[in-house]
């Protein structure tokens, strides 16, 4: 076993372990895979290193010491990703703590798009780009130069994004380009260097699910650290758009709900949860958002009246009825606040979230 007490992992322990997973089940593992992920998410090249080190890995001093293979040493650092220690940035020095400097990372709208820019440049250099956008070789002088620009205006309707100009950047094609370049990025496996004429290095095997993984965990930690109420969606209808954010254990049950919904529910689920969060949801966003659960919750009504009582059942529905929302008619109160509408949605989600669990529990399987 690898000796991780020095290892700094930069990647989130879950992705890191994800990704290591998948290079395993291809057989054979192929060893350039394990060193280009070693390199990439740890902080330095020393795990890289130790797995490629001809030198046995074992207890020193230990006669019988055992070499671990790239697969072996990578299912192991794979297994204690969540023990492994994470890199951080650096605890606040004296002037930070003493209110001399800022206290923490932050950035404004323009350092915002800065960062951004330069995230994507970092992007097109270690190749994440070059599955949608392949980069030229001195052997191959006869294929067509990509044009990003080019891609950019077919998918935003906007010329002359490409290179990109951060400072001339609005906030609707900035958010606009974060999703578009999550669409584009592929995550290499392997790469080699093509030293003739200074090329370069070349990429290949690319993962669009690990690319796409890696650039939400990326910029939404920008995003978070600009104080900007949106993040990529990670799972549902509206995966890689930018949602609204909830920072009190909302944003756990949303992902919770997705990723146990029923089979016969969960588009209609996944649908609610789109429009609700969607960055442009207004209050007929979230009335059909809402309308959407209230569907779901009516095929199981006769599961409530049994499970949480009659008079819970019909305050549920109640609610929906009287509050024109699922109907228009006269009588019906309509003058109130979206916060109203914040609260039954939450209030739905949580319901269905509860009925998934006792259909499971009924059915002997877990949720």
């Amino acid at each position: 076993m690898l000796d991780v007490a020095d290892y700094e992992l930069v990647w989130p322990p879950d992705l890191f372990a994800a990704e290591a997973r998948r290079i395993l089940a291809r057989s054979p593992v192929n060893p350039d895979a394990v060193d280009l992920l070693l390199r990439e998410a740890f902080r330095d090249d020393s795990p890289a290193e130790d797995v490629a080190s001809p030198v046995p890995f074992g207890a020193r001093g230990s006669e019988s010491i055992v070499s671990l293979s790239a697969g072996e040493a990578l299912a192991g650092l794979a297994e204690a990703a969540h023990s492994i220690r994470r890199f951080s940035v650096p605890r606040p020095y004296w002037p930070q703590r003493h209110g001399k400097a800022a206290a923490g990372p932050h950035l404004d709208a323009v350092r915002a798009r800065d960062r951004f820019a330069g995230f994507v440049g970092e992007l097109e250099r270690t190749g994440y780009l070059d599955q949608a956008f392949p980069r030229s070789c001195v052997d191959d002088q006869d294929s067509p130069d990509p044009d990003p620009a080019a891609e950019l205006a077919a998918r935003l309707g906007l010329p002359g994004l490409w290179p990109l100009a951060p400072a001339e950047l609005d906030e609707a094609t900035f958010y606009g380009l974060i999703e578009v370049f999550h669409d584009l990025v592929a995550r290499p496996r392997v790469r080699h260097l093509h030293s003739y004429a200074g090329c370069g290095w070349h990429y290949s095997q690319f993962s669009v699910t690990a690319g796409q993984e890696v650039y939400r965990w990326k910029v939404n930690e920008l995003l978070k650290i600009a104080g900007i109420g949106y993040a990529l969606a990670g799972t549902g209808e509206d995966m890689g758009r930018l949602v609204a954010t909830y920072n009190d254990g909302r944003s756990g049950l949303i992902d919770n709900v997705l990723a146990n919904a029923r089979p016969e529910s969960a588009g209609q689920v996944a649908h609610a949860v789109a429009l609700f969060r969607s960055r442009s949801a207004d209050a007929e966003y979230k009335r059909s958002a809402i309308l959407t659960l209230a569907g779901v919750l009516e095929e199981r009504r006769q599961l409530i009246k049994a499970e949480l009582g009659t008079a819970d059942e019909g305050a549920l529905f109640q609610i929906a009825n009287k509050f024109a929302i699922r109907h228009q008619r006269a009588g019906q109160q309509a003058d109130y606040g979206p916060v109203f509408l914040d609260w039954i949605f939450w209030w739905y989600l949580a319901t269905v979230e509860l009925t998934d669990r006792v259909i499971s529990r009924q059915e002997g399987t877990s949720a």
